[in-house]
């Protein structure tokens, strides 16, 4: 595993994060080449006299150079033009990130997930190819060799095209299973948080389960539903794919089905490493919130700060008081625990159960027209329909927590519907 070879190209200083994701796929970085840029060159992502240089160092090393690294996001053009003159494989950040989730993958949903968003990915490569392959080159495909990439364009189309339908029928079966668990119920939790943060470890402590846990990025693609063993209030936990900074928004797209999770919980745990530095703890956590905000996830959030046995009470004091000033943390419980010694687990516990919404029933009334009928089916989605009945209008009883019955009122009156009371 560890006996492949890479060089990094980067344009800044900040580049652990790259170095971690090349790692987790069994790469050993000989080298790291930063050119100090605003913005990429439009050709090659760095300038021409850099590619001679890492062309020049990889020609003379005594070691095979398997991988060269871009930590950022390449163009078709710069990438071909890197490939053609380096005559090396070249990863961009995100395609490294994908070739991480392929090994990752291990369930059917997630695997689907991952040939999406590289069907996604590949396409404006595609794209590049034919150009090219019709001005009279003759390139090769991601360094495989040559296809007909005509035929493989239309290929990419249908095969996303059924892989978007399957995905679809997953989710239904998936909202099918939780709203018969709010039915019978059971509340929701979802674990977030950045990749590698003790999400799973802490799924398991919660749930007396024994889930694989392992100490590398994105070991969890799937979800993973537990029921929490501790109280008697039933809840339903749930560990989901972690966040990590600058995806492109057609990988968060193609992992929706999964990340829905986090947007319909009662309750989200965004769980943080505590013990990193203070500068990477809240980086990852402006990425986390980020991510929790695009997910349109409204529904309260504990930030829970893991790993509190790897340094002091007085630093874990310090790093709090300088993210609250930062203003990431207004509005939001804060717990600090510690899995492994099972520190203050209990209070978190306490911290979920008075978080957890009380159930609201009320009545809406709208109109009969097709934007309705959207709606309508929205409401299904996000919570309990009772029961509904057509005559001139349609009447909806409904089942859900307070800040949902919020928004749903709010949307009602938009579509120039009201609450009945009775």
């Amino acid at each position: 595993m560890n006996n492949k070879n890479a060089i990094i190209i980067t344009l800044n200083d900040d580049f652990s994060e790259i170095i971690d994701l090349a790692d987790s796929l069994g790469y050993k970085i000989i080298k790291t080449f930063i050119q100090h840029r605003n913005k990429p060159d439009v050709n090659s992502y760095i300038g021409k006299g850099k590619v001679e240089e890492i062309k020049d160092f990889i020609e003379n090393i005594d070691k095979k150079i398997d991988l060269v690294i871009i930590d950022g996001e390449l163009k078709p053009s710069q990438w071909f033009n890197l490939e053609k003159i380096i005559d090396i494989d070249v990863f961009d950040r995100v395609r490294l990130i994908l070739s991480i989730f392929e090994e990752r993958a291990d369930k059917k949903e997630a695997r689907l997930q991952v040939k999406l968003a590289q069907l996604q990915y590949e396409r404006p490569f595609v794209r590049e190819l034919i150009h090219r392959a019709r001005a009279g080159e003759h390139p090769g495909f991601m360094a495989g060799g040559e296809y007909q990439v005509d035929d493989y364009y239309e290929m990419i189309k249908k095969q996303m095209k059924k892989i978007k339908d399957q995905l679809n029928n997953i989710r239904n079966q998936r909202e099918v299973r939780r709203r018969h668990r709010h039915v019978v119920g059971f509340y929701l939790v979802s674990l977030a948080g950045y990749t590698n943060a003790g999400k799973s470890s802490l799924l398991n402590l919660l749930s007396d389960e024994t889930v694989k846990v392992e100490s590398r990025l994105f070991s969890t693609l799937s979800t993973t539903t537990r029921k929490i063993s501790k109280k008697s209030v039933p809840i339903l936990l749930t560990d989901t794919v972690g966040f990590i900074q600058n995806l492109p928004a057609y990988i968060i797209d193609a992992f929706h089905s999964t990340l829905e999770e986090i947007e319909v919980a009662d309750v989200v745990l965004l769980v943080v490493d505590i013990s990193e530095n203070y500068e990477i703890i809240s980086k990852k956590l402006k990425v986390s919130l980020d991510e929790l905000i695009e997910l349109g996830v409204y529904s309260p959030i504990i930030i829970v700060l893991n790993k509190a046995d790897l340094i002091s009470k007085k630093e874990i004091e310090t790093r709090v008081a300088r993210i609250k000033k930062q203003g990431f943390l207004e509005n939001k419980k804060i717990v600090n625990i510690s899995v492994k010694n099972k520190k203050n687990i209990d209070v978190l516990l306490d911290q979920i159960y008075e978080s957890l919404p009380q159930l609201v029933r009320f009545k809406i009334r709208l109109p009969i027209n097709r934007e309705t009928q959207s709606f309508i089916s929205w409401i299904y989605e996000k919570a309990n329909v009772l029961d509904v009945s057509y005559s001139d209008y349609v009447t909806l009883k409904i089942d859900c927590n307070a800040s949902l019955k919020s928004k749903i009122i709010t949307k009602c009156q938009n579509f120039n519907g009201f609450q009945v009371f009775d």
